[in-house]
């Protein structure tokens, strides 16, 4: 049996810091940590909340895992969050990004803005 390999398009350099353009689960995963930490909350009690591993958990934190609707909400929740919330507080992270390309959509704009 042949195996073909599948070649992904290189990921969009962003605006100012020259690094990459952020992936989704790169931004949710910082936004997770960051509201973990806020609340002084260790990563193995949120874990039992959700009901998720804490190695879970720790690859979503680390933008490694794209977590499924059920476990977003679930995780979420864990956080007294809604998906809500917690998206639109993560799309901050992709906004800078996204607002020095021409044409580029600001936060606010998206209607994302708390």
């Amino acid at each position: 049996m042949e195996h073909q390999v599948l070649r992904l398009p290189a990921r969009r350099r962003g605006s100012g810091r020259g690094g990459p353009e952020p992936l989704w689960r790169e931004a949710l995963g910082r936004q997770l940590r960051r509201e973990r930490r806020a609340r002084g909350q260790r990563i193995v009690d949120v874990a039992a909340r959700a009901g998720v591993s804490p190695q879970y958990l720790s690859e979503l934190e680390r933008g490694r895992k794209d977590p499924s609707s059920e476990v977003l909400a679930a995780v979420a929740g864990s956080l007294d969050l809604t998906v809500l919330d917690l998206t639109r507080r993560a799309a901050v992270h992709l906004a800078p990004a996204a607002a020095g390309r021409v044409g580029g959509p600001t936060v606010s704009a998206l209607g994302l803005a708390a």
